[in-house]
């Protein structure tokens, strides 16, 4: 039993790692996925971590993977997964505080973390696009944090909540789902 506990994990894991890649690459080829303004449908699926604790390692993976075709290349494999996994570890924590049983602050740590995080990661790029820290500068962070956390909060909020409805009502009809 205990196996099979753990194979669903994986699988639940290796689903959402793929389904995130899918789907970043889909906003990639829209020009949506990089930049300043980021619309990555993918960051809806954070909200996967309010059903199961594989969405953890599942975006984390994901979000590697579809970082692997960045245009800010091994920067952001480092900073976009650190931002994904951050999010999506304090998703899950603050999944318990609910307003009308909607975790409303779930889909805000994505939101949080890729302003902050990605917002800094690209204030350190500079015009050749050579990354330092040296090259930081605290008028470019705060634009960028503004602009990213301005394309995450419309994904998290607009798609990730009407994602979270739909997986929470299936998931009252197949509790097994998502569960390990």
């Amino acid at each position: 039993m205990q196996n099979l506990k753990k194979v669903r994990y994986l699988v639940q894991a290796a689903v959402i790692a793929a389904l995130y890649a899918a789907l970043t690459y889909v906003a990639n080829a829209l020009n949506l996925a990089y930049g300043p303004v980021q619309f990555r449908f993918s960051e809806a699926l954070t909200l996967l971590a309010v059903f199961t604790p594989a969405a953890i390692p599942g975006l984390t993976v994901g979000c590697f993977l579809s970082n692997l075709t960045s245009p800010f290349g091994v920067v952001d494999w480092i900073f976009g997964s650190l931002a994904t996994f951050l999010a999506v570890v304090c998703s899950r924590q603050v999944s318990k505080i609910r307003f009308k049983d909607t975790p409303i602050l779930s889909p805000f740590m994505p939101v949080l973390f890729n302003a902050v995080i990605i917002g800094f990661e690209i204030a350190c790029f500079s015009s050749t696009n050579q990354f330092s820290f040296a090259h930081f500068s605290w008028p470019v962070f705060f634009a960028n944090a503004l602009s990213v956390g301005a394309g995450e909060l419309v994904v998290c909020y607009a798609l990730g909540l009407p994602f979270y409805f739909a997986i929470r009502q299936i998931h009252s009809k197949y509790p097994k789902l998502l569960t390990y």
